[in-house]
């Protein structure tokens, strides 16, 4: 892989770990919205934009070529990844 290929495959990977931290973030203020009382429009409106907005953020990285939507996924699978690991430790704590 050339210089400016790698530069562009990591800044995509980047990309999709900020994306995987906003997607985690969302998640979890859904997950509170959704246990509360009371929930009603706002939680299923946060679901339904955190779904939107993944799907056109790859679907954009997609129309970039093949090297984008891969590193895109793959830093998000890297933050889904880390984000099972710790919060599966955090649940072991617990018990």
């Amino acid at each position: 892989m050339t210089g400016p290929m790698l530069a562009r495959a990591l800044t995509y990977a980047g990309f999709g770990a900020t994306l995987a931290l906003a997607y985690f973030a969302a998640l979890g203020w859904n997950v509170r919205l959704y246990a509360g009382h009371g929930a009603g429009w706002s939680a299923m409106l946060v679901h339904l934009t955190r779904l939107l907005g993944i799907g056109v953020a790859f679907a954009l990285c997609a129309r970039q070529g093949a090297l984008p939507l891969l590193s895109s996924v793959a830093g998000f699978q890297i933050m889904r990844t880390a984000a099972v690991k710790r919060q599966i430790r955090v649940l072991a704590r617990k018990s």
